[in-house]
């Protein structure tokens, strides 16, 4: 009988690995079921819902007690079971967050160098002048919620250790994207290593660096309120002023459903300005900046000069109007070819765009998001000129002094810092606009414009103290002047599936 090479190395095979031939009547494996990533908030016991959930085939997540929900996957079939559990709030998808820069065509820090810089954005927004006046920031800490913020000879001094909540155990003070590290330097970046040519907004500020995002910028909800949960735990001993959070869902949730929203309007609401980036969708604006009180950003195209009456609405910069029917943004800053600090050369923005490369430690980015950066650097400058304003007061005085540009997706106009520290007596934004109905104490929204701003203690206004129970909510919410604004209980609505 002839020598057949194949059998022999299949019996091989077989008495190597204890490979067994599939008989013909054997039954295919049962298909895994298909798990959907979900937010599930719930009235008081998570422990039990949690175990539901494992019941019903699910995994949980990270917890989330800063909005009293926890992250899960649950099996599709499983979803309306979860849902219509009386413990369960709602349930609502952990939609994916998209990384919002463009690319395009072709601790002591004195006043910087106004001769030596090149960028045009410090002077469109008037930040030479109030450098000239000493303010650059000091004191001032605005948290980077994005993807890391890597070392760089601008932040020698300035970066904090920061968070990370990435499964990696990847530090904070590493950048695999290079999304952070850039709206960090804008921030804050002092223009060491370019000999003062780029130079940050508020180069005396703090920066502490919350690595939300891997090295694709990607992340998810669920994680980025995580990360928003960590800054208001430590808010105090950071003493952080601003958040920066350039980076957008991908839902197209209203602010009164969507969990992102409600943990950034808890963070408002206890004295820190909140700025988001816009976006680059057109006709409708989504979350974080869809919410009617955070500061959201869209971007204009400077066009070579530090004159802004010839700046123009980017064309990718979003505008809109979200679900609710607010008119988003509410104002520009600059956010075309925006020169600040590189990750390092193995980022994968760094990689995927040579051409946006500026020397070995710079690098050029587009989008909505190098707007948002600018204006937390400018709400930082502003604050450390009058500490004692609080979130809707920075709001009003940053709209209100506007460069003024009649153009769609312009907002009150372009971002003046100068104008806004020489501001008075402009009042607060948000004047009668309710809270996330996630926050409400009642069937009725509640009304901030009955509330004296002037007496509010926004220590005392914490709608999230060891988790945000329905009780805590309510006492805390009665400890603000509120005028005539009647009590009413906790109603937290239906449940939403998705």
């Amino acid at each position: 009988m002839r020598f057949r090479p194949w059998v022999a190395l299949t019996v091989f095979l077989v008495i190597l690995f204890g490979l067994v031939p599939a008989q013909s009547s054997a039954m295919p494996p049962a298909p895994e079921p298909q798990l959907t990533p979900v937010i599930v908030r719930v009235h008081d016991d998570a422990g039990a819902v949690k175990a539901l959930v494992r019941a019903l085939g699910g995994e949980i997540g990270v917890d989330l007690e800063f909005i009293q929900s926890f992250a899960a996957k649950v099996p599709n079939s499983a979803l309306a079971r979860l849902g219509q559990d009386p413990r369960v709030r709602s349930v609502s998808y952990d939609h994916p967050i998209l990384p919002q820069s463009r690319e395009l065509p072709e601790f002591v820090i004195g006043p910087p160098d106004t001769a030596r810089i090149l960028n045009n954005y410090n002077f469109t927004v008037g930040a030479d002048m109030a450098w000239a006046e000493g303010y650059t920031g000091k004191g001032i800490t605005v948290a980077v919620v994005d993807s890391g913020v890597q070392y760089h000879p601008d932040f020698v001094f300035s970066v904090l250790p920061g968070f990370s909540l990435l499964s990696t155990g990847f530090p904070s003070r590493i950048d695999r994207y290079g999304h952070g590290t850039h709206v960090a330097g804008i921030i804050a970046g002092d223009g060491t290593a370019s000999f003062g040519k780029y130079v940050g907004i508020a180069p005396g500020a703090w920066v502490l660096p919350v690595r939300v995002c891997d090295d694709k910028g990607a992340s998810s909800e669920s994680v980025l309120v995580a990360g928003l949960q960590w800054i208001y735990r430590n808010r105090e001993l950071y003493r952080v002023r601003v958040v920066n959070v350039s980076l957008n869902s991908s839902s197209l949730l209203s602010y009164n459903e969507s969990p992102l929203d409600a943990a950034l309007e808890i963070l408002w609401f206890n004295g820190i300005v909140v700025v988001v980036s816009a976006g680059n969708s057109r006709d409708v604006v989504y979350p974080p900046g869809n919410d009617p009180f955070v500061i959201t950003v869209g971007a204009v195209n400077e066009n070579g000069t530090r004159d802004p009456s010839d700046d123009t609405v980017a064309p990718f910069s979003g505008y809109g109007t979200a679900p609710s029917g607010f008119s988003k943004p509410d104002l520009v800053a600059p956010g075309v070819d925006i020169v600040s600090t590189l990750a390092s050369a193995s980022a994968t923005l760094y990689r995927e765009h040579p051409s946006h490369r500026v020397g070995n430690r710079y690098f050029r980015l587009s989008g909505t998001s190098m707007a948002a950066a600018v204006t937390s650097g400018a709400a930082a400058l502003l604050l450390e000129a009058h500490p004692e304003l609080n979130p809707d007061e920075v709001k009003m005085r940053l709209m209100a002094s506007t460069t003024p540009l009649s153009q769609p997706g312009a907002g009150a106009g372009i971002l003046n810092v100068y104008n806004a520290i020489h501001s008075e007596g402009l009042g607060t934004a948000n004047t009668g606009t309710p809270a996330s109905q996630l926050l409400w104490t009642g069937s009725e929204p509640v009304n901030w414009g009955s509330v004296n701003w002037g007496s509010v203690n926004w220590g005392s206004v914490d709608c999230s103290s060891a988790g945000l129970q329905p009780s805590d909510l309510a006492a805390k919410l009665r400890s603000v002047n509120w005028g005539r604004m009647p009590r009413r209980s906790v109603n937290w609505g239906r449940i939403k599936n998705p």
